[in-house]
Formats: structure tokens, C-alpha cells, sequence
């Protein structure tokens, strides 16, 4: 039997949302080559877990893969001195968005001008000391989006990636794939009230094989290629109608009780 701690230990509370408070973390890794997008490996992050370990889980799942990064897209959530240092060990190229933090000083003191240039910054915690990074201060417009008007400052962290940096933001869109995984995945998600974690990731990660089969089926399937890149006919299709060709499977396999039979009585 699955212990008690091990369960609670999963559960995390934050603001209210689909009507429940609690919820389960997960981690993946999602990865891009060739223009094609496929999540590799999810891991289910307990409570107290570091950062550092939580990476190191999921860059250790692709060793049996044979799986090189070239480069390391993180989430904005990993913009930590840990975090930093540890990839700075391990010599991984890496682009990490930086969190515009203090009013003139931190990073917020970074925000000026109207040229974008690399410079060298010192992150610090009281916890875990400081490092030293690269960071892309990125300059642009907002140009009236969300109501915004003036220059707009985006900062990243950036070690051993040769690229112009006003091309950075550009680079960095191949990584917000990951959220589109996230919402397609929903789509072939069993949906469950239990407070088991084991089950709960087995449930997650059939539902990201579900979404990398039908990526393979479009990719190989229904695609040709062509001039300028790979034509994909995605709309003709679409991951629902995947999932009800396997629901019609199923039920020729398992077919589905119509009638119920009492039994006799005399």
C-alpha cells in the first residue's frame, strides 16, 4: 500500500482554480529538432525538491535516449543562483530569461538605454551567495500592446550560445512549444479524483504519448515536403479526431455492454 506521506508529499496549494486548490507539479522535457516537437520525459516534483534536482532528474532521463543538448531553453521559474551556477559547472549552453526584480538597483538597473548589448551581472541570494552570469539586455517597443507604449526591456541569461542578441527573443519562442504541449495534452488526459501520485503521472504521461503519436502520424503520414520546409497537413488531422479513430478501436476490441441480463428466478 502506498504510504500516506508519499501522496500528501506531491500536493501543492496555491489560488483556487477549476475549483479545487491543491494540484500536482510536473516537469518535462520537451524537445525541438528538425521542426519537430516531442516531450521525452515527465517527472512529478515533490514538495521540497530543489531546482537543481529537478533538472538533474530530467537531463538524466535522455542519457538512455542518446540525446545531446545543444541547447537548454528554461523556464523563467529557474532564474536562481543554484540553478545558474550548477549549468555553469556542467558547461551546458543554456538561455534562461532573467525577473526584472528592485526599483533602481537588481536587475532593474539593467533597464536603461536604447541599445540591447550583453554585459556581465552578478547574481545575488542570501542563501546561496552570489555568481557571475551573462546577460542579454534585449531592448524593444511595446507598441501599444496590452496598452503599453514606450521600451519594453527583456533580459536572459546566456552561457555558451553564439547568437545576435537581438536575436535572442526570436531563439526563445521554440521553447513556449512546451505550453502548447501542455494544453493539447489535456485534450487526451484521463480524468481522475485520485490522490495517488503514481497513478496520477501514469495518467500525464500516457496522455504526452497520445500527443507524440499523433505528431509522428502528421509528421510521417500526412506530410510532403516541399520547398522552404516540410508541409504538414495538421488540419485534416486534428488530435480529436486521433482520439476518436482509438476510441472506435477499443470498442471493436471491447465492445461496449447494451443489455443486462437478470437472472431467473423460480
Amino acid at each position: 500500500m502506498e504510504p500516506r506521506l508519499s501522496r500528501s508529499g506531491y500536493l501543492y496549494r496555491c489560488q483556487a482554480k477549476a475549483g479545487t486548490t491543491t494540484f500536482f507539479a510536473y516537469a518535462t522535457v520537451y524537445v525541438v529538432r528538425c521542426h519537430q516537437r516531442v516531450t521525452l520525459a515527465a517527472h512529478a516534483i515533490p514538495r521540497g525538491e530543489t531546482l537543481v534536482a529537478t533538472l538533474t532528474i530530467l537531463l538524466s532521463r535522455l542519457t538512455p535516449l542518446r540525446v545531446k543538448v545543444k541547447r537548454l531553453y528554461l523556464d523563467r521559474g529557474f532564474y536562481s543562483v543554484p540553478v545558474i551556477r550548477w549549468l555553469q559547472a556542467l558547461n551546458v549552453p543554456f538561455i534562461l530569461p532573467a525577473i526584472i526584480r528592485g526599483k533602481q538597483g537588481g536587475t532593474r538597473a539593467l533597464c536603461q538605454g536604447r541599445q540591447s548589448h550583453y554585459t556581465t551581472y552578478t547574481l545575488k541570494s542570501a542563501e546561496y551567495g552570489t555568481v557571475d552570469c551573462r546577460m542579454a539586455v534585449v531592448c524593444g517597443y511595446h507598441k501599444g500592446k496590452r496598452g503599453r507604449h514606450g521600451i519594453r526591456y527583456l533580459l536572459f541569461v546566456v552561457h555558451r550560445v553564439k547568437v545576435a542578441v537581438h536575436q535572442l527573443p526570436h531563439h526563445y519562442r521554440d521553447r513556449f512549444g512546451i505550453e502548447t504541449s501542455y494544453r493539447v495534452k489535456n485534450q487526451c488526459r484521463i480524468r481522475t479524483t485520485t490522490k495517488r501520485p503514481v497513478v496520477r503521472l501514469l495518467f500525464v504521461a500516457v496522455a504526452f504519448l497520445l500527443v507524440n503519436l499523433w505528431i509522428w502520424l502528421l509528421w510521417t503520414q500526412l506530410s510532403v515536403r516541399r520547398r522552404g520546409g516540410r508541409r504538414v497537413y495538421q488540419e485534416r488531422f486534428p488530435l480529436k479526431t486521433m482520439l476518436e479513430f482509438l476510441c472506435h478501436a477499443v470498442e471493436r476490441r471491447f465492445p461496449l455492454i447494451q443489455a443486462i441480463f437478470l437472472p431467473a428466478t423460480g
